[in-house]
């Protein structure tokens, strides 16, 4: 089931990066512009077929897409095979035209990545329904793991970065491993009081402490019981904010616990559906915030390039390491598994969102380049024209062939960490 998700998620990016091209390729045709191939893949042919004089086709390798628009720069040399001229002469090229139009085509595949991601978004909100965190506590209590003992205070491991984990030989034996629970029990009641989610678990062993109870829970179809002494310990305020290494007195409350962690999945929370009118503001909302860690997410990558020489040399792949196509399917497809279809959605959302940003950026190769360059002809041209002096013309794109180089090279060499990291240490939702 998960081969089947990756493989439903991967094609549904090599669609997505299919309409990116189609973007370019309609609004140039639209514009008039002379665009003469579009293809699916690369490397062998597997067919073509040729229609008013452009060539359709899919190649052996999905690895995205790619679409010709002849004079894409005034250096384009390409031979046109209908007259033998090179395609920069045709008084069709595109960069003879003005170029607001030439931006627009420039930026038709990043804003069709924004309308699939906004499309995904609005059927998400509108349609597929979110779990509704607010209603956590609607939802029963499952053992997700049970612990042989619990911990009578806070101590901070730093080779774990987290709580310390209790020792068995001091620390008082769990009530939850006293009772012989098992993952996928469901905690009912304690001491004959319902027991409807993790907030309720709380205040109720936090009244509980020092006491014996009957706990009541579910296996199965069957109920079973049993009594065990609630041990008191001290626990992390629930809504602390304080660093893990920071935690001091304050932040603790004196509590009981049974010694287990609650499985409580997000596609197991209420689902909210909003409507066709509602699921417009929400899509708004989510995709003003997606923008926001996007960019986060980027400008913290430099940060990360270091954990991910770490995951491939065999350390623990920290979960907010990049990840590349690979890694975005895999999870895509435990996700398919799972069926949460919300998390699916925003994945798919979330990567177009960031591929549309990307392409964005005024770098060559990236269509942003491309942009900025038409732009500073513009731009150029007007501040010599007002000064009386001659069109300096287009830019050279060889002189730029260093730098463009340059970032081909960075970009490669980190598809390559993360591709390789996604193999050898992926990002598992197991």
């Amino acid at each position: 089931m998960a081969a089947l998700g990756i493989v439903v998620f991967a094609l549904g990016i090599l669609i997505a990066v299919a309409l990116h091209e189609a973007g370019h390729f309609w609004s140039a045709r639209w514009f008039g512009m002379k665009a003469t191939r579009y293809f699916i893949g690369f490397g062998p042919t597997i067919f073509a077929f040729k229609r008013n004089g452009v060539e359709y086709g899919l190649k052996a390798l999905p690895f995205g897409a790619f679409v010709k628009i002849v004079g894409m720069t005034p250096a384009e040399e390409d031979i046109d095979p209908e007259t033998g001229k090179p395609g920069a002469d045709d008084p069709k090229a595109m960069w003879r035209y003005p170029v607001w139009k030439r931006t627009i085509v420039m930026a038709a595949g990043s804003i069709t990545h924004f309308a699939l991601a906004l499309i995904t978004l609005w059927v998400l909100f509108s349609f597929v329904g979110i779990p509704d965190v607010n209603r956590a506590n609607e939802v029963p209590v499952k053992v997700g793991a049970v612990s042989q003992c619990v911990s009578k205070t806070y101590v901070y491991d730093p080779a774990t970065r987290t709580q310390k984990a209790c020792d068995p030989s001091t620390d008082p034996k769990s009530p939850a491993s006293s009772l012989g629970l098992q993952p996928g029990d469901i905690i009912v009641s304690i001491n004959n009081h319902p027991i409807q989610g993790n907030q309720a678990l709380r205040d109720e062993l936090k009244n509980d402490v020092g006491q014996t109870v009957v706990v009541q829970y579910k296996r199965g179809t069957e109920i079973r019981s049993g009594e065990v002494t609630i041990p008191e310990t001290k626990r992390l305020k629930q809504d602390t904010q304080t660093p893990a290494d920071k935690v001091t007195d304050a932040d603790l409350e004196r509590a009981g616990l049974l010694g287990i962690t609650v499985d409580l999945k997000y596609k197991d929370l209420p689902v909210v559906r909003y409507g066709a009118v509602d699921g417009v503001g929400q899509t708004a909302s989510m995709t003003a915030s997606l923008v926001g860690r996007t960019f986060e997410s980027l400008q913290a990558i430099p940060q990360r390039i270091p954990n991910l020489f770490s995951a491939i040399l065999g350390g623990e792949r920290d979960p907010e390491t990049p990840v590349s196509v690979v890694g975005a399917s895999r999870i895509g497809g435990e996700l398919f598994e799972l069926g949460d279809w919300a998390s699916l959605l925003m994945l798919f959302a979330t990567l177009n969102l960031f591929f549309g940003i990307f392409n964005l950026f005024p770098l060559l190769p990236m269509d942003g380049g491309h942009i900025a360059i038409a732009w500073f002809e513009r731009v150029r041209s007007f501040i010599a024209a007002r000064r009386g002096r001659p069109d300096p013309g287009r830019v050279d794109y060889y002189k730029l062939a260093p730098i463009t180089l340059a970032v081909i090279g960075v970009l490669g060499v980190f598809v390559l960490l993360t591709v390789t990291a996604d193999f050898v240490n992926p990002i598992t939702l197991k």
